[in-house]
Formats: structure tokens, C-alpha cells, sequence
């Protein structure tokens, strides 16, 4: 038995080594409110602790067994929190140095993430925060890493282009709501989507539509695409009704397994109503799809939606626009949103009201709906 431990010992010791976890990137953003983003990207995901000290000030991200990467150059965003980034190796831990411009006394839990793989990018923890006391950011201080855009910028051929898929909702056979007025869901949708892609395309996104004719597609095609491109956002377009001739607004929701109030209940069990999903279960979809839809259920990608639809309400307020009362934000199983991809369900208005209605069909009124996306999605920090 004690040559038996001796052995475990003489091996498990390299395979812990082997299986020790390595640092991948180095990021700061810029987020809405004054905050600053800070991602670390690792191989695995990290156990980690955080301390604020203040002379200087800084935020030190306490890894447990990560490795250094003397090949990480930190990437630093404009009027960010953050003058540089440094990584020191401490015996099985890895300490990541952030030196600051003001102090920072705390994160709270709300901007804290732990996000699992996506694409090209490997396990994040995401931190965003602000100043102690709301003093403003400054511009990093010159030879502080090297200097990535600013979100709040148009992508350029000189950075990734994020890629976004539009789907206008309904089609063919399935109308979606009609206003009294006759104006039908399917149509006003498509306008909407084919004049978003080319907003889109020009403020340099990749951009692709779920239709760009009147189809029918099933809710799950919809949600597959997203991921068959590789998608950053998938934006579902639609135009509510209302059993109150009154209510009118826009609203946005993003996917949960219960819905967040009846109103919302009653905007899933409508959308879903196309193809009648088992939206809890799955099992109307193939064994790929399946694994593809599971994954939505992790709530960073939630977390992150979230986050994009708060940011979509933001720019649809400064634009003038009309939200839907008692909360423009809100969740719902809904089966279009099923995707491994961060996703939002947009209802443009009412068709129900009448007043509504006639905007919905008014080319200038989809103009400004478009404006406030394109705008969310350029303030939108993707590099998480």
C-alpha cells in the first residue's frame, strides 16, 4: 500500500500540471454608464479570487492553478478604467494586475461573469465596473498595452466583424398578426429586416437573414441558422397584438424557461404558435439541435442577451419611441430563441392599435426603429 501511494504521488503530480489551466487574452471594453469591461480568457474555466488595492489603485484577479502566457499582449479600449494590464506567476497561481486611473472599492455580483466557450474564444470572466464615487474614465496612459477600438464604433476592416443574423418572423403561410387596418405582421417585419440589413452592412457588420422572400420556416431552421453562421446576435423581428385595442409600445425579450409575467406568456404561446415546439423538452428537434438548444439553458448566454436587450431599449428610448408599459423587457420560452447563440425577440409595436398600425407601415417610422437597433448594436461590447 506505501509503494502504491508513492507511485500516486510520484504520478499524479504531472498529470495535475498537464491539466493545469493557461491564460488565452487580455481585454478591456467600454460599457453603457461609465463602466469598464475587463476579460480574462483562459483554457478552462478559472477559480479565482478578487482584491481591490488602492496605492495605486488596482483590481488584482487572483487565478488558482493557471499558468502565465508571456505571449498575451493585453488589448486596452479607449476611456476605459484600465491604464494596463500586468500577469505575475505565483507559485500554482496566476495574478492579473489591472492598474487603474480612479479606485475601484468593489464589484458587485450583478458584474461578475463566467462565460463557457463560444467560437474562437475560450472560458471568460468577465468584470464590469465603475469608478468608487462615479469619477469618469480616462484614456489609458500611452505604452499601457496595446490599444484596441473603442466599442461605440463602427467595425472596420481592421477588426472582427460581428455577425449578425436577422430573422423577420412568420411568412408563407403564417401571417402573424393583422392590424384592423389589414396590415399584416409577415410583411411589415420583412421591410423591417431587409432595411436593418442595410443599415447593417453599412456600419460594417456581416450580416445574413433567416428570408429574405415570403416563406414559411419552421421556428427550429430559424434557430439553426444562427448557428450554422456562427452568429454574435440573432435579432427575431415581429408585431405584437394585443386583446386591449389600447396597448401599444415596442418590447424586447430574451429566452427563459418560465416567462417573466402573463403578458409575456401570452407573446410566447403566440410566436410559438407557428409550428406548436415542445419548447421545454426539445424533443421535436435532431440529436445536434438538441445539444445546440441545451446549451441556450446556461445563463450566461441569458446574461448576455439580457444585456443586449436593455441596450436596444436604451437606444429606442433616445429615438422617441413608444415602449410597451409595465416593462419593455421582459423573457419567455420562446422556441425561436433556442439557439447557441446570445438572442433577442423584437416586437417593433402593436398592429392591434391603430395608430400603431399606420406607423408600423410608414417608412419613416421603420427608419428610426432600424436607427435605434443599429445604434444598440454598435454601442453593443462583443468582444467578450
Amino acid at each position: 500500500m506505501a509503494g502504491g501511494f508513492a507511485l500516486a504521488c510520484a504520478v499524479f503530480p504531472r498529470v495535475a500540471l498537464a491539466a493545469r489551466n493557461t491564460l488565452r487574452a487580455l481585454r478591456t471594453g467600454v460599457q453603457p454608464g461609465n463602466r469598464t469591461r475587463l476579460v480574462v480568457e483562459t483554457s478552462a474555466r478559472a477559480s479565482y479570487t478578487l482584491s481591490f488595492p488602492d496605492s495605486p489603485p488596482r483590481i488584482v484577479v487572483n487565478l488558482a492553478n493557471t499558468n502565465a502566457n508571456n505571449s498575451v499582449r493585453p488589448t486596452l479600449a479607449n476611456n476605459t478604467l484600465v491604464r494596463s494590464i500586468t500577469q505575475t506567476q505565483s507559485g500554482d497561481r496566476l495574478l492579473i494586475t489591472a492598474e487603474l486611473t480612479h479606485r475601484v472599492a468593489s464589484i458587485p455580483a450583478s458584474g461578475i461573469m463566467t462565460l463557457q466557450p463560444t467560437g474562437d474564444t475560450g472560458h471568460r470572466l468577465v468584470l464590469d465596473f465603475a469608478a468608487t464615487g462615479g469619477a469618469v474614465p480616462a484614456a489609458p496612459a500611452a505604452g499601457g498595452g496595446n490599444t484596441g477600438a473603442a466599442r461605440r464604433t463602427t467595425p472596420t476592416a481592421t477588426t472582427r466583424r460581428p455577425v449578425i443574423v436577422i430573422d423577420p418572423g412568420h411568412g408563407g403561410r403564417d401571417p402573424g398578426a393583422i392590424g384592423r387596418g389589414g396590415v399584416r405582421e409577415k410583411d411589415i417585419v420583412l421591410v423591417v429586416g431587409r432595411k436593418l440589413r442595410a443599415s447593417l452592412n453599412n456600419a460594417g457588420f456581416e450580416v445574413h437573414m433567416t428570408r429574405n422572400s415570403d416563406v414559411f420556416l419552421n421556428l427550429n431552421t430559424r434557430a439553426g441558422l444562427a448557428e450554422q453562421h456562427k452568429a454574435d446576435m440573432f435579432i427575431s423581428l415581429h408585431a405584437n397584438a394585443n386583446p386591449s385595442r389600447d396597448m401599444r409600445g415596442f418590447s424586447i425579450f430574451t429566452l427563459s424557461q418560465r416567462a417573466s409575467d402573463q403578458e409575456a406568456a401570452r407573446v410566447a404561446e403566440a410566436e410559438n404558435a407557428a409550428d406548436r415546439i415542445d419548447v421545454d423538452g426539445f424533443t421535436g428537434f435532431e440529436m445536434n439541435i438538441r445539444r445546440i438548444l441545451s446549451a441556450l439553458q446556461q445563463s450566461e448566454l441569458q446574461q448576455y442577451s439580457v444585456e443586449f436587450a436593455h441596450g436596444v431599449r436604451t437606444a429606442k428610448r433616445a429615438a422617441g419611441i413608444i415602449e410597451q408599459p409595465r416593462g419593455s423587457v421582459r423573457s419567455a420560452p420562446f422556441a425561436v430563441l433556442r439557439s447557441a447563440t446570445p438572442s433577442v425577440l423584437i416586437e417593433l409595436g402593436h398592429l392591434s392599435h391603430r395608430e400603431e398600425e399606420r406607423l408600423l407601415n410608414t417608412g419613416a417610422h421603420q427608419d428610426r426603429l432600424v436607427a435605434a437597433i443599429t445604434r444598440a448594436l454598435r454601442d453593443h461590447n462583443f468582444d467578450v
